[in-house]
């Protein structure tokens, strides 16, 4: 599944689908929103709406903020 409605998309379907590139293709986040053209900003806003929270020691969207 493509990324390419990331901004229309389910943020449940959405959240599984980025962690799941994070951890079978991507090193990072940075890497993933690169590599797909993708607005980070607006990808991270999208899921924090959804209560989703990027974790960088992870490399995965969490449903907590990072501490």
């Amino acid at each position: 599944m493509s990324l390419t409605n990331y901004q229309a998309m389910d943020p449940n379907m959405l959240y599984s689908l980025v962690n799941t590139k994070l951890r079978n293709e991507y090193r990072d986040l940075d890497e993933l929103v690169s590599a797909m053209e993708l607005d980070r900003a607006v990808l991270e806003r999208r899921l924090a709406a959804a209560g989703f929270y990027y974790w960088p020691e992870l490399n995965q969207f969490r449903g907590q903020a990072p501490q």
